[in-house]
């Protein structure tokens, strides 16, 4: 645990004489999971009242960070934690980021680089010399640093706000940065940009999109909710579940729908008959959920990997490339499904571990992550490098960041598809990249950038 003294206490956190022996009235900050029990949420908010209704408690606010399950809790969950409290809704955050890489593979690998301790992170720094300024002339003004957004002198946070948006005093920039002492400003006033390397934007119309979810968990309805959000009207989704649930059930959980229609089967999903029936390759994405409330996590994990191994075979005779993201429950079963070449997956519980890490050092960053994972506004996406510059001698970040200037966002880096299996190179996945060095692009690289769609 390195500089980490762990210490453990027995007690109930929703007792007040337990909560005493570890003494929360001197703690920087509170994380409280959500326990493995009916109702957890009940649970967790008994523990926040037990902390900031505490006849001991200290005037100045806590700083609690606490995971909610159910939206239709966080009403209440708010009325008792008020102010002091930030709250993660782990699975809708799991959901929100299982359907942006289910559309864009990737995503997993761009958000466990800025949620965890072995890379970048996100920092907010005031810089008096940017006042005045627009945020667009502020993008090339770090070199070693990628912003993404501004935090304003009231608190609230913009993520990739209009270009044209002034700094005033107080403002902060949010970036992404190895360090919070790495996010200086640059002293270069030529940055090379290459102009005639930057290609115009052009706008490409929406059409419906078919997508096959395989398996079954309580994400699986707010996995289609928010999947509707971004989906063309006409759009598709097919559920293949070995569950009780009928058609009209899962539809009846989901709620009204804008843009998608939602059929469902049941079947084992690991079944190479049940899968061959199904016309994988008319699909445009595959999602392989866990079976998390039905099955211990290594029978889950040993079931998505059949089934995994099962596309890829389908995939091999039929020579359509798939795109398939699947859902894993162990972080160590990850490096087994890398044999399978899936394009993305999502380990739920180590993306909410770190979330909840990351917001218990900085409860401002609660709203950015808020925001990346909303359909509304400005997220994340992976786009087609030659949409942005043309190809043949190298050209530097700088360059890449103008481009995406021009269209109203904020480049943060790029993937390599040379790369995207090998996950010693982080998947091709490069976040936060030096913008005076060269860059060699290729037909079908990407680049990261925050934007509006």
């Amino acid at each position: 645990t390195g500089r980490t003294r762990v210490v453990c206490r027995t007690g109930s956190p929703i007792d007040l004489y337990d909560l005493e022996i570890v003494n929360p009235h001197q703690s920087k900050s509170i994380i409280i999971l959500s326990p493995e029990e009916e109702d957890p949420d009940s649970h967790v908010i008994k523990s926040i009242l037990a902390i900031t209704n505490n006849p001991h408690r200290r005037e100045e606010p806590y700083h609690i960070v606490a995971e909610i399950r159910n939206p239709k809790n966080m009403e209440a969950a708010q009325l008792v934690g008020r102010d002091e409290t930030q709250f993660i809704q782990s699975d809708d955050a799991i959901a929100r980021i299982t359907v942006q890489t289910c559309r864009q593979s990737g995503m997993s690998v761009i958000y466990t680089e800025l949620l965890d301790y072995g890379g970048d992170e996100i920092y907010f720094k005031e810089e008096p010399a940017l006042t005045g300024k627009t945020f667009g002339e502020a993008l090339s003004r770090y070199e070693t640093s990628a912003l993404l957004g501004m935090q304003f002198a009231d608190g609230r946070v913009k993520v990739n706000p209009s270009m044209d948006t002034l700094f005033s005093q107080g403002d902060k920039v949010i970036a992404i940065s190895e360090d919070d002492d790495t996010v200086v400003l640059s002293d270069a006033k030529d940055h090379q940009v290459d102009a005639s390397r930057i290609r115009e934007s052009r706008a490409i119309a929406a059409s419906p999109e078919r997508t096959l979810i395989l398996g079954w968990n309580a994400r699986g309805c707010p996995i289609i909710n928010e999947l509707d959000s971004y989906v063309a009207s006409g759009s598709a989704v097919t559920v293949v579940a070995d569950i009780s649930e009928s058609e009209s059930g899962v539809t009846h959980l989901c709620g009204p729908l804008q843009n998608l229609t939602v059929s469902f089967r049941t079947g084992d999903t690991a079944d190479r008959a049940t899968l061959e029936s199904l016309d994988i390759p008319s699909y445009q994405h595959i999602i392989v959920l866990a079976y998390a409330e039905t099955r211990k996590p290594q029978q889950a994990d040993a079931h998505t990997l059949i089934t995994l191994l099962h596309l890829r075979n389908i995939e091999e005779r039929g020579g359509k490339s798939l795109s398939i993201v699947s859902e894993m429950l162990d972080v160590g079963n990850r490096e087994l499904a890398e044999v399978t070449q899936a394009d993305d997956f999502i380990v739920s519980d180590k993306l909410i571990s770190l979330l909840m890490a990351q917001v218990s050092e900085n409860k401002y960053l609660n709203a950015v992550f808020n925001d990346l994972f909303d359909s509304e506004g400005s997220e994340i996406y992976l786009k087609p490098a030659a949409d942005y510059i043309s190809f043949g001698a190298p050209v530097n970040f700088h360059t890449v960041v103008e481009a995406a200037r021009r269209r109203g966002e904020s480049a943060i880096g790029y993937r390599k598809m040379a790369h995207a299996n090998d996950s010693g190179k982080q998947y091709g996945v490069v976040v936060n990249p030096k913008k005076s060095e060269g860059i060699s692009f290729a037909e079908g690289d990407l680049i990261i950038v925050v934007a509006e769609d």
